[in-house]
C-alpha cells in the first residue's frame, strides 16, 4: 500500500486556489478565514491523482483492522504525515482496531511516533479491554515519557474501573510510574487507600513534592491540611515548592497563619524584580 502525502497534495490545491481567488478578497487574513472551507471542497473533490476518487473517500472502503494500523505504522516508518482520513477510518472500524493498535503500543521496536498515535486512537475509540496492558506499559521501567503521558490519558477515560489495579499496581512504585498512577488516582476522591498513597509520596519524594501537593488538593482530602502545613516548615523547601503547598492547603479549607522569607531564592528574587 503506497503512502500518499495528502498534506503536500493539498498543499498545492490550497496555492492553486489562493492564486485564482485572491482578488475576491481584502487581504490575506481574509484569504485565510477560507481554508477551512477549501480543505472540505478538497476532501470531497474526485482527484485524477486518486483514480477519480475524492481524497476524503480513499480509506473508506477498507475494513481489515490489521492493514488499516499497518498502513498507519508505514506512515510513520516513511515520515510522511498520517492522514486525518485513516486516523478516522481506524476509529469508524473501532473496536476491531483495538488488538491491533494496542499490539502496536506494545512493541519498543516500533517507532515511538506511531505507538503514541496507536494510544491516542485508542482513546477515542474506548478500549477498557485493554486497561491491564495499558497500565503495564504506562508502569513500565524507563518508559518513554510521551508513552506515559499517552497511556495515562487512555486511562483517564475509563473512570472509576482504573482505580482497584491502579491502586494495586502504585504500591510497588517510584518515580515518574508512580506520579502517572498519582495523577490518574487523585481524580476519586473519597478513598482513603488513595490518600495513604498520595501522602506517603509527597512526604518521600522531594523533587515532586509541589506536584504531590497540588495532587492532595484536587484529592479534596481534609486530612491532608495538617501534614502539608508541618511541610511548610521544612528547611530545604523552595519557594515554587511552598507556594504550590499553600495553595492545596487552601483549596482544602486550611489556612497559612504566617508567610515565610525567601530571599536569595531564584524564582523569589525573579518574581521580586518583575514587580
Amino acid at each position: 500500500m503506497k503512502c500518499i502525502d495528502f498534506d503536500r497534495r493539498f498543499a498545492a490545491y490550497l496555492e492553486n486556489w489562493t492564486n485564482e481567488n485572491r482578488d475576491k478578497y481584502a487581504n490575506m487574513n481574509e484569504v485565510e478565514a477560507q481554508v477551512p472551507e477549501v480543505y472540505m471542497e478538497w476532501l470531497n473533490t474526485p482527484a485524477e491523482w486518486l483514480g477519480g476518487t475524492a481524497p476524503g473517500d480513499y480509506f473508506k472502503p477498507l475494513s481489515d483492522p490489521e492493514a488499516l494500523v499497518k498502513w498507519m505504522l508505514d506512515y510513520h516508518r516513511s515520515h510522511i504525515n498520517v492522514p486525518d482520513m485513516l486516523f478516522e477510518r481506524i476509529v469508524d472500524v473501532g473496536e476491531k482496531c483495538v488488538e491491533p493498535l494496542m499490539n502496536l503500543a506494545e512493541d519498543a521496536d516500533k517507532p515511538d511516533e506511531a505507538r503514541v498515535a496507536a494510544l491516542n486512537l485508542l482513546v477515542e475509540i474506548g478500549a477498557p479491554q485493554v486497561m491491564g496492558r495499558v497500565i503495564a506499559l504506562m508502569c513500565a521501567r524507563k518508559q518513554k515519557p510521551d508513552l506515559m503521558e499517552a497511556a495515562s490519558e487512555l486511562l483517564k477515560g475509563m473512570g472509576e474501573d482504573v482505580v482497584e489495579p491502579l491502586i494495586k499496581r502504585a504500591d510497588g512504585l517510584t518515580g515518574e510510574a508512580l506520579e502517572s498512577c498519582l495523577d490518574i488516582l487523585c481524580n476519586f476522591p473519597g478513598d482513603k487507600r488513595i490518600y495513604e498513597l498520595l501522602i506517603r509520596a509527597f512526604r518521600q519524594d522531594g523533587e515532586r513534592r509541589a506536584l504531590y501537593a497540588s495532587f492532595l488538593g484536587k484529592l479534596g482530602d481534609e486530612d491532608a491540611v495538617e501534614p502539608l502545613k508541618a511541610a511548610l516548615e521544612l528547611s530545604e523547601l523552595n519557594y515554587l515548592d511552598y507556594i504550590e503547598i499553600v495553595h492545596a492547603v487552601e483549596a482544602l479549607g486550611g489556612e497559612v497563619e504566617k508567610q515565610r522569607e525567601f530571599s536569595g531564592d531564584e524564582y523569589y528574587e525573579s518574581l521580586k524584580h518583575m514587580q
